[in-house]
């Protein structure tokens, strides 16, 4: 897991005009004396398309109420993305569960080689051009928070240069 994840406050998120893509929604049943009773989990991702991303997951009894409550979720839980150019400063590879994200920097015009998963995740955080492959489990939940992950992860050589307080060549 990531050491320095930085997540945003409260007034700095409120600031931030965020776009919202849901990734997910799941039905599930409870068979009880009368039928079926159904209840839905919703996954979304929001980001500012410029370096802040976040994700959230929610249940409720009806799918608007289930989405809504996601976004809510996930404007609460923001952290920023650090990128170089277009493409992320160095290969990364975020766990979670069975499921792994690898994330490798691409050359500009090559755009987001993903799934529909982890294409959410970056494409909301500002990334252009990345290769990704998904290993293990294609769970969409724990395949957005591998990717999540992989992205709290990243580190500008600057930053990098601070944590260590030594000069990187």
């Amino acid at each position: 897991m990531a050491l320095h994840v930085e997540y945003l406050d409260h007034t700095e998120a409120s600031a931030l005009r965020l776009d919202e893509v849901v990734v997910k929604v799941n039905r599930s049943a409870a068979v009880v004396k009368g039928g079926r009773r159904f209840s839905f989990s919703a996954l979304t991702v929001v980001g500012n398309r410029d370096g802040v991303v976040g994700f959230g997951f929610s249940k409720a009894k009806e799918v608007p109420s289930a989405v809504e409550k996601s976004g809510r979720d996930a404007r609460k839980h923001l952290l920023r993305v650090p990128r170089s150019g277009t493409t992320i400063p160095h290969e990364v590879t975020g766990r979670f569960g069975s499921s792994s994200v690898k994330l490798i920097p691409a050359a500009p015009g090559t755009g987001i080689i993903a799934g529909s998963c982890v294409r959410a995740v970056l494409d909301l955080a500002g990334v252009k051009d990345v290769l990704t492959k998904a290993y293990g489990s294609t769970n969409a939940v724990n395949l957005v928070k591998a990717a999540v992950d992989a992205v709290s992860q990243l580190r500008t050589r600057e930053r990098t240069e601070e944590l260590r307080g030594v000069k990187v060549e």
